[in-house]
């Protein structure tokens, strides 16, 4: 600027006096940051925060709600009741706990007999309040007696391939598919029992269980034939198939009818689907073979127990020979 005593581009210098006190490295500090941003759930005001505390908040009054669980082991026990169960129950050789009689029942046939059969067997026999039998069965129509049977106890799906290597035979499994009536599971155990099979795989889920009605239809084949159950089937049989097994599914619509079925003498798992829907299709997927039962009519089929039977028995005979 004209006039000017300084010149352009010359460094201006701090006028000399006492120097400015500075912010003590407090200004520093304060760049410095707090550390790692809290999660939100951790911040106060994030509505993550409010919805975790309304979450905790009902779970506790669900807890101060909720009602106690029940001390009896009655949630762990099956209960056979009515006279005629009771009587073809205790024929069929289910394992029961105790034989419970309510107080004042008339004793006719079917009554003596269950009470005979089951001093013979060595089941307990206790008389107990109407009202006790009323409790367990739920208000069903027991007629004074109800059989006590302990949970079934189920086998892994290895233990049935072991089985048949300690007995050094060929290895035979039967593997269920949707199947829910426990009639036919009990239909089906007897039938693996009766041709020498190693034993049923059934699914965790969506599927019978060895019930009372199950044990029945069994006729005591159960306890000589271990049920297993599989968390899921489909890791079963690809397991079963790393064994070496043959895994064949059984279906109306089949490549192969059962006669022509040459592998019969190999080591096989037997797939059984259910009545209405036949083989899931990863199950199927998981098949080497679909087999068929020739039929004179096409419009006739035969449920889940009569079909495993017959496909047993064809194992077994060419087995044999």
């Amino acid at each position: 600027m004209p006039g000017s005593s300084q010149r352009k581009g010359a460094i201006r210098k701090k006028p000399r006096g006492n120097p400015t006190a500075g912010s003590g490295g407090r200004v520093r500090r304060g760049l410095e940051g707090k550390g790692p941003t809290p999660k939100a759930v951790d911040r106060v005001k994030h509505p993550a925060h409010k919805r975790a505390k309304a979450a905790e908040r009902s779970k506790e009054r669900d807890q101060r709600t909720r009602r106690p669980a029940r001390k009896d082991a009655d949630s762990t026990v099956e209960w056979v009741y009515g006279r005629n169960p009771v009587v073809e129950a205790l024929r069929a050789g289910v394992p029961a706990s105790a034989l419970h009689v309510a107080e004042g029942t008339e004793r006719d046939a079917r009554l003596r007999e269950a009470l005979l059969v089951a001093v013979e067997t060595g089941v307990s026999v206790l008389e107990v309040p109407r009202s006790e039998l009323d409790r367990v069965t739920a208000g069903g129509s027991h007629q004074g007696v109800a059989l006590q049977i302990p949970p079934y106890e189920y086998a892994h799906p290895d233990d049935l391939l072991q089985r048949a290597y300690d007995a050094k035979e060929v290895p035979l499994i039967v593997a269920l598919d949707g199947v829910t009536d426990p009639r036919n599971l009990g239909a089906i155990t007897r039938s693996a029992a009766a041709f020498g099979a190693h034993g049923v795989v059934v699914p965790e889920r969506r599927t019978a269980s060895m019930s009372a009605s199950a044990w029945k239809t069994s006729a005591g084949a159960a306890a000589r034939i271990p049920v297993a159950r599989a968390g899921n089937l489909n890791r079963a049989l690809k397991s079963y198939k790393d064994a070496g097994l043959l895994v064949i599914g059984l279906d109306m619509n089949g490549e192969v009818e059962l006669p022509e079925f040459e592998a019969a003498t190999e080591p096989v798992v037997l797939v059984i689907g259910s009545e209405g829907k036949g083989l899931a299709r990863l199950v199927r997927e998981n098949c080497d073979l679909i087999v068929s039962i020739p039929m004179t009519s096409a419009t006739e089929s035969l449920n889940a127990g009569i079909a495993a039977g017959v496909t047993l028995y064809e194992i077994s005979r060419r087995r044999a020979s």
